[in-house]
């Protein structure tokens, strides 16, 4: 459920003021322009630095989310941006990370970003998961699965699972945010995600396929009837997205799911 955007200025006063007794007195703040999923996502500026804060109001279900993103922060590669606090008041949930000078990653084909993609994937398929309250891929896309299950999805992989272009931050190389939805699963999972979101940038879908296999092990191990199920099972849930909230991105994002399926059926003989 997408959440008001408001300005830094609009916050109640105790969250401010909370904010404040981590970063020193803020002297003004830009609002960022992109992006649904926060009430507040603003760069912020102090007397001697500069800061990304993020935060929803406690009471709404995007709560969940970003205290998942803050939970698992301390865990994520060097990529990633440290969180430097955490904190509640006054009725809003606000996180200080770290902030990244960078630009949204160009995933077309021929891109120079898609190598700087790869590097911090490759990172994060090499990063330990954590020991903590993890949604399991298995349960995930458990009410997607068709006959075959998603019972193959289950493995000890930390995953991102939304790996489109405006959660990669491109400077000398990608860094991943936006950990709202960090999962425990197999490794291929993360290049099954990646590759959709190739082939919504202009991909082919056997290019998409030959590039992962090429960058990532883990796809290029990945049992054809494990990916089957996971691939069906996405299908189905971006059929759920697009029929709840009918914008063409999220329609067309549905299509090239199914088109992937077909792709992929056709790679068993």
């Amino acid at each position: 459920m997408p959440v008001d955007r408001i300005h830094w200025d609009d916050l109640p006063l105790g969250a401010r003021h909370a904010a404040e007794q981590r970063t020193g007195p803020i002297l003004h703040a830009e609002t960022a322009a992109a992006g649904a999923n926060s009430g507040i996502a603003a760069t912020v500026h102090t007397a001697d630095s500069v800061l990304f804060v993020k935060g929803v109001p406690i009471n709404h279900p995007q709560a969940r989310t970003q205290q998942r993103e803050a939970a698992i922060n301390p865990y994520l590669p060097p990529s990633c941006p440290p969180m430097l606090w955490h904190v509640q008041a006054a009725g809003w949930d606000l996180i200080g990370y770290e902030r990244i000078v960078g630009r949204h990653a160009d995933y077309a084909p021929g891109s120079p970003d898609l190598s700087l993609v790869a590097g911090a994937l490759v990172e994060l398929q090499n990063t330990p998961c954590p020991d903590i309250d993890l949604k399991r891929a298995e349960d995930r896309w458990s009410g997607y699965a068709g006959p075959s299950g998603v019972e193959q999805l289950a493995g000890n992989t930390l995953l991102h699972t939304d790996l489109a272009p405006h959660n990669m931050l491109v400077t000398d190389r990608a860094h991943l945010i936006d950990w709202a939805w960090p999962t425990r699963g197999a490794a291929w999972i993360d290049p099954a995600v990646l590759i959709l979101r190739l082939m919504e940038a202009g991909h082919p879908a056997s290019a998409a396929d030959v590039w992962a296999r090429a960058q990532f092990p883990s796809w290029a191990a990945a049992p054809h009837a494990s990916v089957a199920a996971f691939s069906e099972a996405n299908a189905r849930c971006w059929d759920e997205i697009a029929r709840n909230d009918p914008q063409d991105w999220k329609k067309h994002m549905g299509r090239l799911a199914h088109d992937w399926v077909t792709y992929w059926r056709a790679q068993e003989s």
